[in-house]
């Protein structure tokens, strides 16, 4: 019995734009602290080897200490890492690859694989047929010469590749890199690891996606996780099972307000995440002023919790009531004709999504500022 670990797409030196600066350094590290987690795993479960399907890096232009930092953070792990070039850093004649070998950075262990061929680890009578990409994208199927790959006799057969296996994928996918539904039968393959889909995912019983190790979108597709691979004897069936190692989990919420038991239920649910968890939420519909508010509140609290968090409320239509006009002392008056112009900026179908978010926003100010006078030096 041999056993590796199958991962891909760590994408390290991604910089999360998307984020305010402190959250996007913090989600960024996750990377690098999840590699470590791989390595350790690795070392705990004495596998034969680390196999890494493309992708290792998001840029052909990381910094030099970033490229340090990834090679530094494999030390756990003593055995066997077979790195992979993918689109993302495709060895390319000049390359982050290339960079790391000026450096002397990359550690005797690790074993790049910057052209097609066959890799033998004979400890443990493994041939591992390797198609790294040699460019971003291509059009033919770099798996091809592995049907008629020669291997040493009684040595378990192994792919490793990176991109979209045809009618498998059918969105979302990284590039336009084709591999036949069919290869790991065809080339007589005990198992075929592939890399570019985030998620982890069973094609066949001898094909995997091994995903993302670290969330990095937020798509319900199981990312998070490398997978531990076991192979009795040539030609049986290999025995996986997902590790999960990723720190952070992502999560979307799409979310309609339309009676007040809706802004309670996600009150109730933003105040179930914590320090792991990154939430994109889009809350849309129509809310009472106070309803708003309490909303407002519990979004802003849930911002001290959570890792990172991205919020649209610009489709929530905050129209006040009688009760929040008298609360608020806007029932007659320059304030009551404020709050008026402000409603009518977000039922009129001429204004532009800014505008229809600005006068909610404006009429959660207001709120606030009323709120926070005395009573009787609110308007009238």
């Amino acid at each position: 019995m041999i056993r590796f670990l199958h991962t891909a797409d760590w994408q390290i030196g991604t910089q999360f734009g998307q984020f305010e600066p402190d959250e996007a350094a913090h989600l960024a590290q996750a990377r690098f602290d999840t590699v470590r987690r791989i390595a350790e795993e690795a070392a705990a479960r004495k596998v034969d080897a680390v196999l890494v399907a493309g992708d290792v890096f998001d840029l052909q232009t990381v910094s030099d200490t970033v490229i340090r930092r990834l090679f530094a953070a494999l030390q756990a792990f003593t055995g066997p890492w077979i790195m992979l070039p993918g689109n993302h850093d495709a060895a390319l004649v000049e390359s982050v690859w290339t960079r790391a070998q000026r450096l002397n950075c990359v550690p005797p262990n690790v074993r790049v694989v910057l052209e097609p061929g066959v890799v033998v680890l004979d400890a443990c009578r493994l041939a591992l047929l390797c198609a790294p990409l040699t460019q971003r994208i291509t059009y033919d199927d770099t798996t091809g010469f592995f049907d008629l790959a020669d291997t040493p006799p009684g040595y378990h057969r192994v792919g490793l590749a990176h991109g979209s296996v045809s009618g498998i994928l059918q969105e979302g996918i990284d590039s336009s890199n084709p591999i036949a539904p069919t290869r790991a039968a065809s080339a007589r393959l005990d198992y075929l690891a592939l890399g570019d889909w985030h998620g982890h995912l069973r094609v066949d019983d001898r094909t995997w996606y091994a995903g993302t190790h670290e969330q990095d979108r937020f798509r319900a597709n199981d990312p998070g996780f490398v997978l531990e691979v076991g192979l009795s004897e040539p030609g049986a069936v290999p025995v996986v099972q997902p590790l999960r190692v990723g720190q952070y989990q992502w999560h979307r919420w799409d979310e309609t307000i339309a009676v007040p038991t809706d802004v309670d239920a996600l009150r109730t649910r933003l105040a179930t995440l914590g320090r792991n968890d990154v939430l994109r939420l889009t809350v849309s519909g129509t809310a009472a002023l106070a309803e708003a508010e309490a909303l407002r509140v519990a979004v802003d609290e849930a911002r001290a919790r959570v890792r990172a968090l991205r919020v649209d409320l610009s489709a929530l239509h905050v129209l006040p009531t009688t009760e929040d006009l008298a609360e608020l002392g806007a029932q007659s008056g320059y304030l009551a004709k404020v709050v008026a112009r402000l409603r009518a900026m977000q039922e009129d179908p001429q204004s532009n999504p800014q505008q229809v978010k600005r006068a909610a926003e404006a009429l959660l100010l207001l709120a606030r500022f009323q709120r926070e006078l005395p009573r009787e030096a609110r308007s009238a």
